[in-house]
């Protein structure tokens, strides 16, 4: 651990800025499951895509019965020292901007100021046509009301929320015939707010981060396997401009062959060893972090 974040440190050096990406390694402390296992393979079925749960009423029935289940653990994870750690980075003045590929918000819930989403939140949704919004706890009671037998369900945690019901013939019965609440304004489809697999990340969400990357010395990636391209691309601009990658992951990851430094282990434990490393260079990085999160 020491010679790793020696190494770090070589390439973090102080005055250096910082750009995180961050994904679902970030996570798993909190009890919230990843998609890919070391070796970057589905541990599980691939997610729903957005043109399905748009366009298949059926497929869009499951999802619901599922995230229904899934919902009231995801909703009560807390941040672990992951998302500590990087917020103490931030407030260092080591990491000026993190952008995760997570939906789940224990970023913030950290005490990180300075975040991009990527792939959306899953805390509220929207009408697919007059884009009004409402919180995925007040959904989950409407579900819940409109579908009582959904609160008798039982389930495996998946990532995201989702959740692999064990279903026999009378459940798959009253997922068809579920009822999914429309819009309370216009009464048309409501969907997270998150990218479904599949789907584009908002170009202007993009660009920002690609700015931001460009302003920093170096791109930090923090549990993410690279798989999806909506996170390798950071990498890729990075190495194309020869800017030093930084990847703590368990697991191989898409962009090993582009990294600086490639250090596999527990993404939480490397770290917390790194913000520890910086505060003891400047002991007011403790406090002022302190100080910012009470």
């Amino acid at each position: 651990m020491d010679n790793a974040i020696q190494r770090t440190t070589d390439i973090i050096t102080p005055g250096s800025t910082v750009l995180v990406l961050s994904g679902a390694g970030c996570s798993t402390a909190s009890g919230l499951g990843d998609y890919r296992n070391k070796q970057g393979l589905w541990k599980r079925a691939q997610p729903i895509t957005g043109q399905t749960f748009l366009n298949d009423t059926a497929a869009r029935q499951r999802y619901w019965a599922r995230s229904c289940v899934g919902w009231p653990s995801f909703s009560k994870a807390e941040p672990n020292q992951a998302h500590l750690a990087l917020a103490m980075l931030e407030a260092s003045g080591t990491v000026q901007h993190l952008v995760t590929q997570n939906v789940d918000g224990l970023h913030q819930r950290a005490g990180h100021q300075s975040v991009i989403d990527l792939h959306g939140v899953l805390s509220t949704l929207s009408c697919v046509a007059c884009q009004a919004q409402q919180s995925r706890d007040d959904f989950q009671q409407r579900l819940l009301e409109s579908n009582p037998w959904l609160s008798t369900l039982s389930a495996a945690y998946a990532p995201d929320g989702d959740a692999d019901l064990d279903t026999d013939e009378t459940v798959l019965q009253q997922i068809n015939q579920m009822h999914i609440p429309g819009c309370t304004n216009c009464g048309d489809l409501m969907k997270p707010d998150v990218v479904f697999f599949g789907e584009s990340v908002p170009k202007d969400r993009v660009d920002l981060a690609m700015q931001q990357l460009r302003e920093a010395d170096v791109l930090l990636v923090a549990g993410s396997s690279l798989m999806v391209f909506s996170g390798f691309r950071f990498c890729r601009d990075a190495h194309q401009r020869k800017q030093p990658i930084v990847i703590f992951n368990q697991g191989v990851t898409r962009a090993d062959d582009l990294a600086t430094l490639r250090i596999d282990g527990d993404c939480g434990e490397l770290l917390t060893e790194l913000a520890n490393k910086i505060s003891k260079v400047d002991p007011s990085v403790a406090t002022n972090f302190e100080s910012r999160s009470l």
